[in-house]
């Protein structure tokens, strides 16, 4: 975060129209504050699952490029939770296309969520801005 000092003018211009912070600017405030730990949680959320994705993808794309003349197990390692087991091939990458299908969901889900809590933290900055200008920091 970047701190400046406030040049002489808007020193002047915050001594002379100090505003009583009301109940419902308070609230308008909290309210940014928690959309903005949400936005933040949300963001780390689509990190990790763009690399779910990435992985099972790059997986899916090793088996499909194996040989056929090459000797490869006609099972598989597949992970469970923190468990792997053996499963033939194919299921395997039924359960790979499942996986990254459920992924996609989720992402898209997790778009449409950040969207709108965007939208409402935009629409509370307009609001605080206008009452109290550059008395109020809300860049994140």
């Amino acid at each position: 975060m970047q701190r400046r000092m406030l040049s002489k003018e808007d020193e002047a211009a915050v001594g002379n129209d100090e505003l009583e912070v009301r109940r419902e600017d308070q609230d308008k405030i909290n309210k940014f504050s928690r959309l903005h730990q949400r936005e933040t949680s949300l963001e780390e959320e689509l990190k990790s699952r763009a690399k779910e994705k990435e992985d099972l993808d790059e997986i899916s794309s090793e088996l499909e490029l194996a040989d056929d003349d090459e000797k490869i197990p006609y099972e598989e390692l597949y992970k469970l939770g923190d468990a792997f087991i053996m499963l033939p091939l194919p299921e395997v990458q039924e359960l790979l296309a499942k996986g990254s299908s459920k992924i996609e969901q989720s992402v898209s889900a997790t778009e449409e969520k950040l969207s709108s809590i965007r939208k409402e933290m935009e629409t509370l900055k307009v609001d605080l801005y206008a009452r109290f200008g550059k008395s109020i920091n809300l860049e994140t």
